[in-house]
């Protein structure tokens, strides 16, 4: 095998190395970023469901405390 065709097998096979690694790194960061905004859409459904909790909790200790004050 000639020296210039080693030389240049070794230049292409070295752009294919360097191409998959960037594919494989781009996947890796669409995973990563996938990841995070499910756990943003997480948080902000538990906290949407802490606040009705929490303003359901406050409608019944008013009409809790207006009750006891009647009586």
């Amino acid at each position: 095998m000639p020296l210039a065709l080693k030389a240049a097998a070794g230049i292409g096979g070295s752009i294919l190395v360097i191409i998959a690694l960037v594919i494989a790194v781009l996947k890796g960061l669409l995973a990563l970023i996938g990841f995070i905004t499910m756990a943003i859409k997480i948080v902000v459904i538990v906290s949407f469901v802490a606040m009705f909790i929490v303003v359901g909790l406050m409608v019944f200790r008013t009409f809790r405390d207006k009750r006891k004050s009647k009586e």
